[in-house]
């Protein structure tokens, strides 16, 4: 992949990944071949400020964790109205670093 490539990628999506793991991005992107680069665009990275207002407005349902990709999670999460409201709090406080986690996962499965 091309510098501009790269650079373009990481303007757009840097927020959208834990900032620890930003070099590790850089450099999987300067190694990619253009198949794997077209792989890595089409991914659907999801905003974590979005996923946040979710899991705000509508935490209780799983919603946050079906976006996340988190299926088996939003499932318990439907099921227990939030684990009684208690599970709903803590996701307001760690769901932006699950979706950066998950994004990164997306990235990373994408660009082996």
């Amino acid at each position: 992949m091309d510098a501009n490539a790269v650079t373009f990628f990481l303007a757009q999506n840097s927020d959208k990944f834990p900032a620890e793991r930003l070099p590790m991005i850089k450099q999987s992107l300067d190694n990619l071949d253009e198949q794997k680069a077209f792989l890595v665009h089409a991914q659907e990275y999801r905003s974590p400020i979005v996923v946040f207002l979710l899991s705000f407005f509508f935490g209780t349902l799983g919603i946050d964790r079906f976006m996340i990709g988190q299926v088996g999670l939003g499932f318990a999460k439907l099921l227990t109205c939030g684990g009684l409201g208690f599970w709903y709090i803590v996701d307001l406080f760690i769901i932006m670093s699950a979706t950066k986690e998950s994004n990164f996962e997306k990235f990373y499965h994408a660009s082996l």
